[in-house]
């Protein structure tokens, strides 16, 4: 787990453009290890990786606010897994671009009202897709190999 975590604050350096600056590769590592290890593992590697991520730009919505959106990354990391082991690990891809890209700032719509959800929901979409999509890929690349 330490080697993926380590792997979530580089990749918390690697930015997408986005209002917040918080958007990056962070969640990948989160990502891999809740389809290749479990729940928890993967709980806590995507986790640290957004919290590791936030820390970097300052923590621009407040702290709080980033520990709430960690504990929602460490949910969709969970729906990851779980539609992936049950239903298709492409439809685990779909599912959780679909809750981290849209859900996500739309829940926050009641605080900093729709035009956070116009900004945010772009660069969220497109980095979840290629954070989510890289570990799918990856996780089938691994397990057909015999390694998981």
């Amino acid at each position: 787990m330490a080697i993926f975590i380590a792997l979530g604050a580089v990749g918390s350096f690697i930015k997408i453009p986005s209002p917040t600056g918080t958007v990056a590769l962070d969640s990948l590592p989160g990502y891999f290890s809740a389809v290749a290890w479990g729940y928890l593992e993967g709980a806590i590697v995507i986790s640290l990786g957004h919290i590791l991520t936030a820390s970097t730009v300052g923590f621009p919505l407040s702290i709080p606010l980033h520990v709430l959106i960690a504990v929602m990354m460490i949910v969709w990391a969970l729906i990851f897994r779980w539609t992936s082991k049950k239903i298709h690990w492409t439809v685990g891809i779909a599912a959780a671009v679909f809750f981290n890209g849209v859900v996500a700032p739309a829940a926050f719509v009641p605080i900093f009202g729709e035009g956070f959800f116009y900004v945010t929901v772009i660069p969220l979409v497109v980095a979840s897709f290629v954070n989510v999509a890289i570990a799918g890929v990856a996780n089938q690349i691994v397990k057909k190999a015999g390694y998981i």
